[in-house]
């Protein structure tokens, strides 16, 4: 089989990720990065296509008729053209839940930062605050405890139910919203204005789709509390960018954290950049040795158990 990785540079920016696991699969041409001219001359005769955000549409596929098999570097596949590989039988498999211990520890290395302001009194005692004071404890930055606050997910996938596994550890109150009720949730399940409106911190760990796309919007975040905080590690078009923007420069809403952007690599005129109490990761929560390291094996069984005759993480 030949294989055609379009994006490994994604996945293998500093040269820690073996390429081995794949070659040991079949015939592999490995491609730093593709544009979408590049896209199908790049795949040229291979049978399967491995990437992560290129976007393998109809027209790809048209051109590119030796395609069996598109496997994702991801969990979501909005890149790829679904009803379009259905129809032309070419089996579409992602990564399942390759990431989910990554992107929960991120979401509370937000709310942590927001809760205990470390980087906020690392400056002040590197700028000798401490040192000029005169009591033992300088604490004039207001810190707060997790234990009692309201802690809202939206999505209840694996990621979802591991982020609130993770608050009742520490003894939040947790409320769940998500599309298809699960029948084994312990937590309070309600509908997203509700959600919202007793939200301390706001987490959103759901797909992009049509429903989705942009849900935190002006009228949703007007239901938000004004201590309340965002945090965003799901897909970037979750968020209309400029009424988020709005939100934290009026002082509706706290503060915000956000890993995904509409855009990606972020643009110079994103609405958010200079906005006040906004932080902003360039889409790391996934980036750890760790998870790359899970994700490509995912990745390789997938592709063996496809070949085998029993696909898994099959999306089509």
């Amino acid at each position: 089989m030949k294989i055609a990785v379009l994006d490994w540079y994604t996945l293998n920016i500093s040269g820690d990720i073996s390429t081995e696991p794949l070659e040991a699969l079949g015939e592999v041409k490995i491609i730093p990065m593709t544009t979408p001219e590049q896209t199908a001359e790049n795949i040229g005769d291979a049978e399967i296509v491995l990437c992560n955000k290129v976007v393998i549409d109809r027209e790809v596929m048209e051109k590119c008729g030796n395609i069996k098999y598109i496997g994702l570097f991801a969990t979501g596949y909005n890149n790829i053209d679904i009803p379009y590989a259905t129809e032309k039988g070419i089996t579409v498999c992602n990564a399942g839940s390759y990431s989910t211990d990554a992107v929960a520890q991120q979401t509370f290395a937000y709310i942590l930062d927001w809760c205990n302001r470390i980087r906020d009194y690392d400056i002040a005692v590197k700028n000798g605050e401490w040192e000029k004071f005169p009591s033992f404890s300088y604490f004039p930055i207001p810190i707060t405890e997790l234990a009692g606050k309201t802690l809202s997910v939206i999505g209840y996938g694996s990621i979802g139910r591991r982020v609130a596994e993770i608050g009742e550890v520490f003894g939040m109150n947790v409320i769940i919203s998500t599309r298809t009720i699960p029948a084994d949730c312990r937590y309070e399940i309600t509908d997203i204005t509700s959600a919202v409106e007793k939200a301390d911190f706001l987490t959103f760990h759901c797909p992009l789709t049509d429903k989705t796309k942009g849900i935190v919007n002006a009228e949703l975040l007007s239901h938000m509390k004004s201590t309340a905080v965002l945090i965003n590690t799901s897909r970037g078009g979750v968020v209309i960018e400029k009424d988020l923007a709005d939100a934290l420069n009026s002082n509706s809403i706290a503060g915000a954290y956000l890993d995904v952007l509409d855009k990606e690599p972020m643009s110079p005129d994103t609405p958010l950049k200079n906005v006040r109490n906004c932080v902003i990761t360039p889409h790391t929560s996934w980036a750890s040795f760790e998870t790359r390291s899970r994700l490509v094996n995912i990745v390789c069984d997938n592709i063996r158990n496809w070949s085998a005759g029993t696909p898994t993480n099959k999306v089509n």
